[in-house]
Parts: structure tokens; C-alpha cells; sequence
């Protein structure tokens, strides 16, 4: 029996950027999904998905067929196969993870990759996490024409903190972060695709305004101006975008240079606050359990992923238990979580 797995994710730096090709900071978790397999000599899948208690099986010739949107085992086939590879060798496998599900930690991402990952063994070929990453981007986003990024993808391949350069694809390792974290899961579900459409296409709009009254405007480097002739909502969307790509390059500069815990609190508590006042992806609960987190000795932390709903995070390698205490306090679940290494591949 073959195993491989890979982690979720964190989001440090540029929540909400990588959709708009800005830089992000992100870090893997020590939570994660695998698949345990047997390659079969025939075409066909068969998956055991025990945590969600669900089967699944197909015909790698069937995978054309997607039986709905984000038919994720079939359309990795496809993409692989589009990408050259021979996928023609069936398997057995369980897919196992401890991820929370549906919270802003990458579960879907991370079991993508996991199962690109997965595909290529099966069928004799080896693999390199980035290229896994593209690929899983492939299967996931673009396959569907779905409003997310590379972050995700890329960030739980590769693991342990990274900065990414959304837009040239570009990976930079960062020195990890020593200390525990703490992920809070609110339990509030979150429509992914609906927030993470609305946010980008109010951004857009606030930027192409903007280049309606100064013609080389970009996110990249631009410069937001006060007297620009643009609605009140364009000019709070702008100016907190930019805050939040400037922050990432903050927190970049930090994190290469000494490791400043009181910066780095301080940095992820103010994204939070653009997240959850400008963008308003914060709910109640999730302010509720960030503010009882921060009040036990947390650093700082902000809510993870799309937003709505789902889970934050905060820095705590100190008085970690009584964050948790103070998360669980709020009604969100608790994890003490580090920061991990990305996609593994074990013999059973």
C-alpha cells in the first residue's frame, strides 16, 4: 500500500490577493489529507472516503463525463492526459484526512493535489510539487472556470512558508516561524465561490475607475491618491487593497530579515481588519473568537480563506492552551497547529 498525502493551509499575507496576480505569504499546516492506494491492472477507480462517509468509482474512459461541477477526480484525469501523461492504470484507495472541511484551510485543494499526485504514481511517473500545483489549478479552477487562484494549490505542494508571486508563478522559501499557532473553526459554512466572485469583482471595478483618471494605474506598484474623481466605496476598496499588498512586502521584509513576533501579531491583526471592515468577510462569531484569543495572549490573527464563515488563526506560542480555552469559549473548535512540510510520499 502507497500513501500520499498533503497539508492544508494558512493564509499569513494578501488574503484575497492571488485572484488579482499580488503576492501572497502562506504557510502549510500539520493537518492534512491523504490517499492510501493499490494500483489495479484494469481502468478501473474505485475511492473510499470514509471522513465524509461516501464511495466513489468510476472508468478512466468515462472521466470525459463530468457528473457535476467540481467532479475533481475525474477532471485531474483530464487534465493530466491533456498534459501529455498515459493515465491508463485503475486503483483502490481511501482518502483519510483530518482538515477541517469547508473552513478556508484548502481540504478541496489539498486532496486535488493529493490526487494529481496520486494519478502520477499509479501510473509509473514520478513528480515535482510545483508541477503537481499547476496541474491541480488546472483540475480545480480553471477546469470549472472558478474564481480562485494559485495559492491554495501551490502552497499546500510545496508547504512550509512561502512567498508567492501569483502572477509570474514564482516560489521564494521563507524561514519558517517556530511556535504554535492556533486555527479556529467557527462552524459557520461559506459559499466559496459566491465571496470570493463578489470581493474580486468589486476590486476590479474600483481599479479600472482608477485607471480611468490615471491611465498607468496598476495593483502591482500603483499609488493611491485621495483627490482621484471615484465613488466612496471605490476609494475604500482601493485604498485597502493596497494597504493589504503592502503589508505582504512588510511582512516579507520581516520574516527574511529577524522574526519580530509583536510586528508579526500587529501586521496579521491589521489585514484582518481590512478583511473584516472594508471587504466585510469577518462574521460576528469570528471577530468574537479572534478578540477572546487576542485577550488570552495571542500575538494577532485573522480570519483564513474566502471569509463568511469557515475558521482564523492566530499566532500564540505562548499561553496556547489558554487560547484554546478562549477560541472553545466563543463556541469555535480549536486546533494547535505548526507549520508543516508539504506533499509526502510514504510506503506503507
Amino acid at each position: 500500500m502507497k500513501n500520499i498525502s498533503t497539508p492544508g493551509r494558512i493564509c499569513l499575507f494578501g488574503e484575497h490577493q492571488d485572484y488579482l496576480q499580488l503576492p501572497v505569504i502562506a504557510a502549510a499546516i500539520n493537518r492534512r489529507v491523504g490517499i492510501s492506494f493499490k494500483p489495479r491492472t484494469d481502468k478501473q477507480v474505485f475511492l473510499d472516503l470514509p471522513d465524509i462517509k461516501s464511495v466513489d468509482s468510476f472508468h478512466l474512459d468515462s472521466s470525459e463525463t463530468y457528473r457535476n461541477k467540481r467532479d475533481y477526480f475525474k477532471s485531474a484525469v483530464n487534465v493530466l492526459r491533456k498534459n501529455g501523461f498515459t493515465i491508463e492504470t485503475g486503483l483502490n484507495g481511501s482518502v483519510h484526512g483530518n482538515i477541517p472541511i469547508n473552513s478556508g484551510t484548502s481540504s478541496s485543494s489539498a486532496l486535488v493535489v493529493t490526487w494529481v499526485a496520486t494519478l502520477l504514481s499509479a501510473n509509473g511517473y514520478d513528480f515535482d510539487p510545483q508541477e503537481v500545483a499547476d496541474f491541480a489549478v488546472e483540475a480545480e479552477v480553471l477546469e470549472f472556470g472558478e474564481a480562485g487562484g494559485i495559492m491554495d494549490q501551490y502552497s499546500t505542494a510545496i508547504g512550509d512558508l512561502i512567498y508567492l508571486d501569483t502572477d509570474k508563478k514564482k516560489v521564494e522559501n521563507l524561514p519558517t516561524i517556530k511556535g504554535s499557532f492556533v486555527l479556529g473553526d467557527s462552524g459557520l459554512a461559506k459559499a466559496t465561490q459566491d465571496v470570493l466572485l463578489n470581493n474580486k469583482n468589486r476590486i476590479l471595478n474600483a481599479v479600472e475607475s482608477a485607471k480611468q483618471v490615471s491611465s498607468g494605474f496598476d495593483l502591482v506598484s500603483g499609488m493611491y491618491k485621495e483627490d482621484w474623481d471615484l465613488t466612496a466605496d471605490e476609494h475604500k476598496v482601493l485604498q485597502a487593497t493596497l494597504r493589504n499588498r503592502d503589508i505582504t512586502k512588510e511582512a516579507k521584509k520581516m520574516l527574511k530579515k529577524s522574526f519580530d513576533a509583536d510586528l508579526f501579531g500587529k501586521l496579521l491583526t491589521e489585514e484582518h481588519q481590512i478583511l473584516n471592515e472594508v471587504y466585510g468577510l469577518s462574521p460576528v462569531k469570528i471577530n468574537d473568537m479572534l478578540s477572546a484569543a487576542l485577550d488570552a495572549g495571542a500575538y494577532g490573527g485573522k480570519i483564513n480563506g474566502s471569509g463568511g464563515g469557515g475558521c482564523m488563526f492566530v499566532y500564540a506560542p505562548e499561553r496556547t492552551e489558554q487560547v484554546v480555552k478562549a477560541i472553545e469559549g466563543q463556541g469555535g473548535k480549536a486546533y494547535i497547529i505548526e507549520i508543516d512540510k508539504g506533499l509526502k510520499y510514504e510506503n506503507e
